[in-house]
């Protein structure tokens, strides 16, 4: 084993766990315009809470949310969970979509520096804390005319003391390297996991000293080895009813096949020295860049428990990954 501990947050001198925990699938319930699922189904705000306070018991110090998961809800429940605990973690957040609450909608974006402001008090407010760690606007596809303006107005947060630094969610190297040109610009957030990788994006991280934040490291589910289509009558889900982007489920929850058989053609390497296949994945990041910090979904004490044990493994030896490009291409 080579254990693997901590990352740094760009410049930015904040360090982290080299594994943060994701806190979409534990806002709950909640939905677009049309009525369509935009979370991971029901969840137990009780299990939820636990399973963060497990993580933070076995080094985990790193939790990324967003105002609009669940509608705020996500971000109640991470701000319960750390009470008298919040000098111990970094906590990002982001923002840019508009919701209600009361329906739990997403209602559209917003990328007005007016809007940024009152959405930092809210999630300051929801997370029952004085300062966001890491503020990440969540508008992949913001022009850069609007970015400057919302770069600027981070750089005023920081300088109020309301955040220490910030990032674009985004997975447009342009987009991410226009925002890195801010002082306190400390990271990007991008898609990437074994199926998905991210050349471009690793190779902007280390030519600007970026943090790489990886969302869907377990490909929403696919890479844990677990994930049992329900079908339709798993309400809420949204890979019940995936938005064109969501390219590994099908209509009703399937595992897309293509998607499926590469997950199968690497299977052995990445549960290869006793790891479980979710471990295995997040060992490939590790190993793709010393940048990265992916951050896997949860909702239970025991999501909690695997994931934070890969990193007692470490990442994945240069030959490994050379074994699974070629699996890939095959």
């Amino acid at each position: 084993m080579n254990a693997i501990q901590n990352r740094t947050l760009g410049h930015s001198g904040i360090a982290v766990s080299a594994l943060g925990f994701g806190c979409w699938a534990i806002g709950g319930e909640w939905q677009d315009k049309d009525g369509n699922p935009l979370g991971w189904g029901a969840v137990d705000d009780e299990e939820s809470v636990a399973a963060i306070r497990r993580a933070l018991d076995l080094g985990i110090t790193f939790f990324d949310t967003a105002d609009v998961y669940g509608t705020g809800h996500s971000e109640r429940v991470l701000g319960r969970a750390l009470q008298g605990r919040r000098d111990d973690v970094v906590i990002a957040t982001k923002w840019g979509n508009t919701f209600d609450e009361t329906t739990r909608t997403h209602t559209g974006p917003n990328a007005s520096t007016a809007y940024a402001r009152r959405a930092l008090t809210a999630s300051l407010r929801r997370l029952g804390t004085d300062h966001i760690d890491l503020y990440q606007l969540h508008l992949g596809e913001a022009t850069l005319d609007e970015a400057a303006e919302l770069r600027d107005v981070c750089e005023e947060f920081v300088g109020e003391g309301l955040i220490r630094a910030y990032a674009w969610s985004t997975d447009d190297p342009e987009r991410a390297a226009f925002f890195a040109g801010g002082e306190h610009c400390a990271a990007v957030q991008h898609a990437c996991n074994v199926l998905q990788d991210a050349p471009e994006m690793f190779a902007l991280c280390a030519e600007r000293g970026l943090a790489s934040v990886n969302r869907s490291p377990l490909a929403m589910g696919l890479l844990t080895g677990k994930y049992a289509p329900g079908g339709r009558g798993t309400a809420g889900d949204i890979r019940t009813v995936p938005p064109t982007w969501l390219q590994w489920f099908g209509a009703g929850g399937v595992p897309s096949p293509e998607w499926a058989a590469r997950v199968e053609a690497v299977r052995d390497v990445l549960t290869g020295g006793g790891r479980t296949l979710a471990q295995g994945a997040l060992a490939w990041l590790w190993a793709r860049s010393p940048h990265t910090v992916p951050i896997p979904g949860f909702r239970s004490v025991a999501q909690a428990e695997e994931n934070a044990g890969a990193l007692a493994y470490g990442p994945l030896r240069a030959g490994q990954l050379t074994e699974i490009d070629a699996l890939l291409v095959a």
